[in-house]
């Protein structure tokens, strides 16, 4: 009988999956008895991991279920609402339908972005927004969105008319559409009560650790997914993202630093990254692109990074103006 979808190395990030679902209860019981050091290293370790699960863990499992068995992804799913703080189902809808359909995109004619969680959304003049307002107020945004799925619990986490958002993501087909569905509201339930489940070990552990953790990480991801794109040029589908190919860190991130491939292969497995990046070698080095020497984490560490978005803006800005200036 086959389990895995792909490859029993995914056997991995299910382990990682459990231990995160098994340690944040613990951090809450021991939290009385923990000395001060001891609190704050596990809320450190508890902003780690829910950083790197949203970043890594459920992000692969958005683009490629670990399981043949829809039943096991469907408790994968839960188990991972609760590490990440939010409905897996719901990030896989507006990752891989929103995000890698168009892919950071620029504010159009109407004046925002068509990518909900673009860099260029709330930016000016065809720039990216500031990192700081891009980073805290995304999480601020997220957070508010978290709160609106504990008072779904008063319509028991079923997705509302009013979430125009998810309802127009979700599949067309009906059958697709009612399991994604009742997957949001599985995965809600899940989380909600599992912040019961926190506040009853240790109400104090929930609001002074578990809540400041949660935001800490939401701001690493948005820092995370700013330096992905920061730079690049966002009209050229081979040079949209920023790569980063650090054996190291890509050991210990199953490939994440192939950033620009697995926005050309998205439904790539995590272990196939390089071979996308052999397979599509002429695509990639046909055009100016940007390679990061560090991990987008710490992106604003590499102070002369090429600016193609800039180049591409002014070219595209100059085309507009030569054509009113012939007309």
């Amino acid at each position: 009988m086959k389990i895995w979808k792909k490859t029993p190395k995914d056997l991995i990030l299910v382990a990682l999956s459990l231990a995160q679902f098994a340690v944040t209860p613990a951090l809450a019981i021991t939290w009385d008895t923990d000395s001060l050091p001891a609190r704050v290293a596990g809320g450190v370790l508890l902003t780690v991991m829910t950083a790197y699960n949203i970043i890594v863990i459920s992000h692969l499992f958005t683009h490629v279920p670990w399981f043949v068995s829809s039943r096991l992804n469907a408790v994968m799913s839960l188990v991972n609402s609760v590490n990440i703080g939010q409905s897996v189902q719901a990030y896989q809808l507006t990752h891989v339908r929103n995000h890698h359909r168009f892919n950071n995109d620029r504010q159009g004619p109407d004046g925002t972005t068509r990518d909900a969680s673009s860099t260029y959304r709330k930016g000016k003049n065809g720039q990216h927004q500031r990192l700081a307002a891009y980073a805290l107020g995304g999480a601020v945004d997220s957070i508010v969105g978290r709160v609106k799925d504990v008072v779904s619990t008063t319509r028991l986490w079923s997705v509302g008319r009013g979430e125009e958002r998810l309802l127009s993501l979700a599949s067309r087909r009906e059958g697709g559409r009612a399991r994604e569905l009742r997957q949001i509201r599985a995965d809600r339930a899940a989380h909600c009560l599992s912040l019961v489940v926190f506040a009853t070990l240790s109400w104090q552990w929930t609001v002074m650790c578990y809540l400041p953790a949660f935001f800490a990480a939401l701001t690493l991801v948005n820092v995370q997914n700013y330096y992905r794109h920061y730079g690049a040029n966002p009209e050229d589908r081979a040079a949209d993202s920023v790569s980063h190919y650090n054996r190291v860190y890509n050991f210990l991130t199953f490939n994440d630093g192939y950033h620009q491939e697995h926005h050309l292969s998205p439904g790539s497995h995590w272990s196939q990254m390089p071979g996308v990046t052999s397979r599509r070698r002429d695509r990639l080095d046909a055009q100016p692109r940007v390679v990061s020497p560090v991990p987008a984490i710490v992106g604003f560490l590499y102070r002369s990074r090429p600016l193609l978005h800039q180049a591409e803006a002014a070219s595209t800005l100059s085309r507009h103006r030569g054509s009113s200036t012939a007309t």
